[in-house]
């Protein structure tokens, strides 16, 4: 037995050493958003209509439209296996790559466009997204941002509000792990997540509440139903909610990752996440009351340090390296990952963030060189099919 994240002073218990027959087999699937540029100057275009008629064969149906004309979205098949997830997500990415480039464009994985959206962004055809602009006004200047989300399988609400809060303390770490937008409007930020600024402009668009149950969950929606904070449930942008449409627990803390190997690594990092919550639930420990002001101050802490600095250590409320804090996720989650086989996969993938940086700090570098965004369109567009294991991060 170990501890995990808890207030100040005061450690939760949690059952990590429990046999690998125990652990629960949880399956994930994962949505990402890209981004359509103009490959000689960075600048988006709204192209996502010519693109998605482009694309050929089983995976049109999952390529689908987003907030935006210059952005489209890919939805996985559910998968218990991350290579036959990570051959899923790389095949999406390739039926849309060479779908943008038959249409002149590059396809992005990058959190915020490089160019081209400071203002009100071209709004797909859905009249949802135009009502949603009219009720949010300014809120939507700039808000054509991609992320990946990872769902993982869980029907039992209950049991998925009490997963939700063991996992909020780990929040910021997933964001570490994957920041990928440090540029906008063709200036470097200076945060490693600008994208997590930008949709943090949304009422709901931050860290899960502590939920006392499923129906405070509930309540709580209603309740921000009748405020007109949101319009619908698919406006709920917690950062872990349950899912509108499938019965799945949705983590939404992710900038879109800048590869597929980060993002089969943010999937097991999650999934075990969730396996070990679970495990934990039931056998009715309590999560950690964690002080809903501090989450919001580390995810903060993680969205401008991502993995090149600090982040909040929220037993002791002081600042520690980032990776100190991915070894605690690490510690907290080994038995799940041995059980599932993924903790190869997962180390190699961090070593690789560790050699060559965040995707972050990977467009930081190249930009940083001549402060020219067709250098980072190039990388950018490189690195959104290139082929796990066999291309550098």
């Amino acid at each position: 037995m170990t501890t995990v994240v808890g207030s100040r002073g005061a450690r939760a218990p949690s059952v990590v050493s429990a046999p690998a027959a125990s652990m629960p087999r949880l399956t994930v699937g994962v949505e990402e958003e890209f981004l359509l540029i103009d490959p000689e100057t960075g600048r988006v275009v709204p192209g996502a209509d010519a693109v998605r008629a482009r694309v050929r064969g089983p995976v049109a149906s999952r390529l689908v439209p987003e907030l935006t004309r210059f952005q489209v979205e890919s939805n996985t098949e559910v998968h218990t296996e991350l290579s036959r997830l990570g051959d899923d997500l790389l095949e999406l990415r390739t039926a849309a790559a060479t779908a943008a480039g038959a249409a002149g464009l590059g396809l992005v994985a990058c959190g915020t466009a490089l160019s081209g959206n400071g203002g009100v962004p071209p709004l797909s055809r859905s009249p949802r997204y135009h009502e949603i602009a009219r009720e949010f006004r300014a809120v939507i200047r700039g808000q054509g941002v991609c992320g990946c989300h990872v769902h993982i399988g869980m029907e039992d609400h209950e049991e998925a509000v009490q997963v939700s809060n063991h996992a909020r303390p780990w929040l910021p770490v997933l964001l570490a792990l994957t920041v990928n937008s440090p540029i906008a409007d063709a200036l470097d930020t200076g945060y490693a997540s600008w994208r997590t600024m930008l949709i943090g402009r949304w009422p709901s668009a931050e860290p899960p509440p502590f939920f006392h149950s499923f129906a405070h969950y509930e309540s709580l929606v209603t309740g921000l139903r009748a405020s007109g904070a949101i319009l619908d449930r698919g406006m709920v942008y917690w950062l872990v909610r349950i899912s509108d449409h499938v019965p799945t627990l949705e983590f939404r803390a992710a900038d879109v990752c800048a590869t597929v190997q980060e993002t089969v690594l943010l999937a097991a990092l999650v999934r075990a996440l969730a396996a070990t919550a679970l495990l934990d639930v039931r056998a009715g420990l309590a999560a950690p009351p964690i002080d809903q002001t501090l989450l919001r101050a580390a995810y903060w802490r993680a969205a401008r340090d991502g993995m090149a600095g600090h982040g909040l250590d929220l037993i002791t409320g002081s600042r520690v390296p980032a990776w100190r804090l991915v070894r605690a996720l690490l510690d907290r989650i080994r038995p799940s990952l041995v059980a599932s086989g993924d903790l190869r996969t997962v180390t190699a993938a961090l070593d690789a963030i560790r050699r060559g940086g965040s995707g972050a700090a990977r467009q930081r570098a190249v930009y940083l060189r001549r402060r020219h965004l067709p250098d980072v369109a190039r990388l950018l567009i490189e690195q959104t099919v290139a082929v796990p294991g066999h291309r550098a991060l």
